[in-house]
């Protein structure tokens, strides 16, 4: 405590055989100093001024101590007592405010509800305005009849019907290897999984991430639980939903399906902005849904759809990005039209052993055309960037989708066309017309 070593000085100087009278008064003026100094403490920082002018009265009493005696039947705790519990620690109705633990934990604002009005107001607004509902990450499947499947149509690789082989009522499609799937098991499924994260707003700009998974997978097991897509969306914090619609099921096949069909990824998106629309709770937002930008991720066997949507999909400038994971397996020449005649999007396909072939190839030609490939993800991702990165050995083929270049490369795919400012998600919609129609 300040002022109690110069007291301590003070006393020792005293000639205890002075009067009682004298010690009285001189114990009254050392204890006054420490307490007020104390009091000061107590309620707040002390101000310079007043430890300077407390320091000067200590001097002044130590200089009258040197003159004057007390009793010498004083004590050093009679002189000096020990501060006292209520002294140290206030109670409530004092100047320190006692505090619980929870008053430190974090806050959630809570928005103040405007008071009601003691009257109506007319307007000739024909309807509430919207707003959007309280929700969570909304993950669901959607019949969608513009979806991969069922496909009854030709294949346009031989130009042969699709379902090239029937037994009895059932018919299926006999694939290159020769191995049989059947219509009724693997080319039935019309589901697309739909996922809008919590913090999604379709009044901001956004962007609309089409996934089209690879062989043998489903798209709860795999694309939901084991690829974690959707989770992935979400932790990009991006302003982005997901469309994945199911392929063949489970199956060792890339079939495109209606996406092979001009205009069929245009039919798509159409069907999905309605669905999407009512899924989000705003019927009126279909518009806005309607000329959202896309980026296409195309995994393994998803090459196939992704290169026929590019060249023949019929909205092949609304896509504003490609992703490729491990899945170059053929198509080059059109993911090279696309980069070429698109500049204002970006192309980003990382590979392991098994597509390196192609991969390296694909590189040689757009060079050849005069573009500038990157083989890194280092920086960012610009208009008109064109990346292709290798993975080591111990990346493995079936895990690509959580772990390529990096942990979750679709999360780090929207993040760097987050934080580009060129290519921001508000940049990439900044061409597609106001949703508030």
């Amino acid at each position: 405590m300040v002022g109690a070593v110069p007291n301590v000085r003070a006393d020792i100087r005293v000639d205890r055989t002075s009067s009682g009278r004298h010690g009285r008064v001189l114990r009254v003026g050392l204890i006054s100093v420490p307490l007020s100094l104390a009091l000061v403490q107590c309620g707040k920082a002390p101000d310079p001024a007043a430890l300077a002018a407390n320091s000067q009265a200590n001097v002044q009493v130590v200089a009258k101590t040197n003159t004057r005696q007390v009793a010498s039947a004083d004590t050093f705790e009679d002189r000096f007592p020990a501060p006292q519990f209520r002294e140290r620690f206030p109670s409530a109705s004092e100047s320190f405010l006692q505090r619980q633990m929870s008053d430190f934990s974090p806050k959630r604002a809570v928005q103040q509800q405007p008071e009601q009005a003691p009257y109506k107001v007319a307007s000739l607004a024909p309807q509430v305005p919207y707003q959007r509902p309280p929700r969570d990450d909304l993950t669901t499947l959607v019949s969608m009849k513009s979806s991969a499947f069922p496909y009854f149509g030709n294949n346009p690789a031989s130009d042969a019907p699709f379902l090239n082989i029937s037994k009895g009522d059932r018919r299926g499609h006999r694939s290159f290897s020769g191995r049989v799937f059947w219509q009724d098991e693997t080319y039935n499924d019309s589901r697309v999984l739909v996922h809008v994260p919590e913090h999604f707003d379709v009044r901001k700009p956004g962007v609309i991430v089409v996934f089209f998974h690879g062989n043998g997978a489903t798209l709860e097991r795999d694309v939901r639980d084991r690829q974690l897509v959707p989770k992935q969306i979400t932790d990009s914090g991006a302003n982005a939903i997901l469309l994945a619609p199911q392929m063949a099921v489970d199956a060792a096949d890339s079939s495109a399906g209606k996406f092979w069909q001009p205009g069929g990824f245009k039919r798509f998106m159409a069907e999905s902005a309605d669905h999407l629309a009512r899924l989000t709770g705003d019927p009126n937002s279909a518009r806005a849904f309607a000329d959202m930008p896309i980026v296409i991720v195309g995994y393994s066997g998803g090459f196939l759809p992704t290169a026929w949507s590019l060249e023949v999909g019929g909205i092949s400038d609304r896509v504003r990005g490609v992703v490729l994971l491990d899945a170059i397996y053929g198509e080059l020449d059109k993911f090279a039209s696309w980069i070429e005649s698109h500049r204002s999007g970006f192309f980003v396909s990382s590979y392991t052993r098994y597509t390196a072939r192609r991969d390296r190839e694909l590189m040689s030609m757009l060079r050849q055309k005069g573009i500038s490939v990157a083989e890194n993800m280092d920086g960012p991702i610009r208009p008109g960037s064109v990346v292709f990165v290798e993975t080591g050995d111990g990346i493995t083929h079936r895990d690509y989708v959580t772990r390529a270049w990096t942990r979750d490369p679709l999360k780090d795919v929207l993040v760097k066309m987050s934080a580009t400012p060129s290519l921001a998600l508000t940049r990439v919609a900044s061409t597609s017309r106001s949703p508030s129609r």
